[in-house]
């Protein structure tokens, strides 16, 4: 089965779980009742905030749907989801999260929605360019901040990466894996102050040297703070990171709807103009 059927295949069993009511427009779907619909509750990986927040705002201004957005580490954000969390819809940045909940019944199998990829994020103290990114990594005097793995997929996708390296300069996955700082994604991690963004506050207060993170983070991150630089990572080490997104089976019309809107156009180019990449 060729990727686009596949993911065709998938949308049809998202939608199924409502049946034709699913079909229907979104105020069609909502009550006729006077008062205002329930908003759709969404757990959403946290690299996602900037542009769902977006795509949930101009949803709810044309369709008058309310969408309750909480974001997180998508590893943490399944296990609440598993003890118990009422969300209608679930959007993690990997597919084994959201996968693992379809496995237990009551999800529907994820879809993939956008992808991302690694950067790495410098100090301006850290001459780095993709060539040499790896030998800046490896030194001794560098300290590399990463997230933390199977509570965070960036994380797993770093230590991915860290097994590219292998591949590349033996002795590197046992170098990096020691040296590696794992700042954030953890149910204990240190939250920035109010309205900062992590890893622009992380480097900015001088936690790390170099931040492995996704690339639509670096971006961000050095938006705040211009004087951080964005180092794309080289073709033999990067990882491609896969956003899926799934939906509980009791969720209502409107939870369908909204979630089969993150597939169309609209959202889709919200989501590029964030930096993430089409599915």
């Amino acid at each position: 089965m060729t990727q686009p059927t596949q993911k065709l295949h998938a949308l049809v069993q998202l939608l199924a779980l409502v049946g034709a009511a699913s079909l229907m427009p979104c105020a069609q779907a909502q009550s006729t009742d006077a008062s205002a619909p329930a908003a759709i509750s969404v757990y959403a990986a946290g690299s996602l905030r900037d542009a769902l927040s977006r795509i949930a705002s101009d949803y709810q201004e044309r369709t008058g749907q309310k969408v309750a957005l909480t974001f997180g580490a998508s590893g943490l954000l399944r296990e609440r989801l598993e003890k118990g969390e009422a969300a209608q819809v679930f959007a993690s940045a990997d597919t084994d999260h959201p996968q693992r909940l379809a496995a237990a019944g009551a999800w529907a199998a994820p879809v993939v929605f956008v992808r991302n990829a690694l950067c790495a994020l410098t100090s301006d103290k850290v001459q780095a360019e993709p060539s040499t990114l790896l030998s800046v990594l490896l030194r001794p005097d560098v300290r590399v901040g990463t997230s933390t793995p199977k509570t965070d997929p960036s994380g797993d996708y770093t230590w991915a990466l860290f097994a590219k390296a292998e591949n590349v300069q033996p002795g590197a996955f046992k170098t990096l894996d020691a040296k590696a700082l794992k700042l954030t994604g953890a149910a204990d991690s240190p939250k920035p102050p109010a309205g900062r963004l992590f890893y622009a506050w992380s480097m900015d207060e001088g936690q790390a040297d170099v931040f492995l993170t996704y690339c639509t983070n670096a971006v961000s991150a050095q938006a705040e703070v211009p004087r951080l630089k964005v180092v794309q990572i080289p073709a033999t080490l990067q990882v491609s990171a896969a956003y899926a997104l799934t939906v509980s089976k009791t969720a209502p019309p409107a939870a369908i709807q909204f979630a089969r809107s993150l597939t169309e156009p609209a959202a889709q180019a919200v989501f590029q103009r964030f930096g993430f990449g089409s599915p």
